[in-house]
């Protein structure tokens, strides 16, 4: 299947599509056992949109035009639904065009970044060093946390009745990760897991999920007993009673806006300014939806690679910069 793009001013083709789904996926969420708030609904856009109809709505390459990707966070829905709004805001702050892309299972944001066919991404600081490392890509901003921190948390959870006390307890136990290419669903959560002294030959078992809503799923519906996931997200359930934190991480960069290298020096200095000038929290907030869910709900700061310094040793350390295999042990 091919990457998928929408224009960030006209995309009410594709949302109403989505609307229409909605039922559709509340359905699968009761017949999986999904136990999460019915605010967190599980679209797969690759079984309900074919390729003839996502062909109406692909816009073709354009001069002046940048393509946006981003890491998968919540469902396709979500995250569509939180980045057309932002992108409205860069064309309005800029004078330049941007198109949304979804990016195929069968390639990752990194190599899309990196060999140019999308122009900007939001990714994280994993998938930041990779990219740099592989390809050159230019770091231009971090997002700032809820504290107004560059920076941000993983959390392992695990179900609030689960007899877990410390990390230490999930020796031999099923583990549920986000996508294998997620920092906060991945690479954090084994930081965690190896200051605990658990490898991850010592788990029972252990999956790539995908996103950090099917990680949630996982551990709530107890197809496992713990899991790695962003903070915000993270938060948001265990306030709500779905899930109890077992422990924090350490504060790392928190995922930002990166640029493909070949992008003119004037446009990634435009859409440096205008993420530095964004007010998600005042003059920009109206046509948001749900920015406070993202690992940027308080705007951005400049990004410089030496900010990544001690998460590249963790890399590293834990053998990480390499290339991902998409490898798991299933219960």
């Amino acid at each position: 299947m091919s990457d998928k793009c929408i224009r960030g001013k006209c995309n009410s083709i594709f949302l109403g599509i989505i609307k229409c789904l909605i039922a559709v996926s509340t359905a699968a969420c009761l017949l999986s056992g999904c136990d999460l708030d019915s605010e967190y609904k599980t679209i797969d856009l690759k079984n309900v949109i074919n390729e003839e109809e996502f062909a109406r709505i692909k816009p073709k390459r354009e001069p002046n035009v940048f393509l946006f990707g981003f890491d998968l966070r919540a469902t396709p829905e979500e995250d569509a639904k939180q980045y057309l709004p932002f992108l409205r805001y860069l064309e309005n702050a800029t004078g330049y065009r941007f198109n949304l892309c979804f990016t195929s299972k069968h390639k990752d944001i990194v190599q899309v970044l990196g060999t140019g066919e999308i122009d900007f991404a939001a990714i994280g600081a994993g998938s930041y060093l990779r990219a740099h490392r592989e390809h050159g890509v230019i770091p231009v901003a971090r997002g700032l946390n809820s504290l107004g921190k560059g920076e941000y948390q993983s959390l392992i959870i695990v179900r609030p009745d689960s007899g877990f006390k410390e990390v230490k307890d999930l020796r031999g136990k099923r583990f549920a990760f986000g996508s294998i290419n997620s920092t906060q669903g991945h690479i954090i959560p084994r930081i965690m897991l190896a200051q605990q002294g658990l490898r991850m030959e010592d788990l029972g078992s252990y999956e790539f999920t995908g996103s950090h809503f099917e990680c949630a799923n996982s551990v709530t519906s107890g197809r496992f007993d713990a899991g790695g996931i962003q903070d915000t997200m993270g938060r948001e359930l265990a306030e709500r009673g779905l899930v109890k934190i077992l422990q924090t991480s350490e504060y790392y960069p928190s995922s930002g806006i990166s640029a493909y290298r070949n992008v003119p020096t004037e446009v990634i200095a435009a859409v440096k300014k205008a993420l530095l000038d964004f007010q998600p929290l005042g003059r920009d907030a109206e046509p948001l939806y749900h920015w406070e869910r993202t690992e940027m709900p308080n705007g951005f700061i400049e990004a410089k690679d030496e900010d990544y310094e001690e998460f590249r040793n963790w890399a590293v350390k834990l053998d990480l910069m390499s290339k991902f295999k998409s490898e798991e042990r299933k219960p």
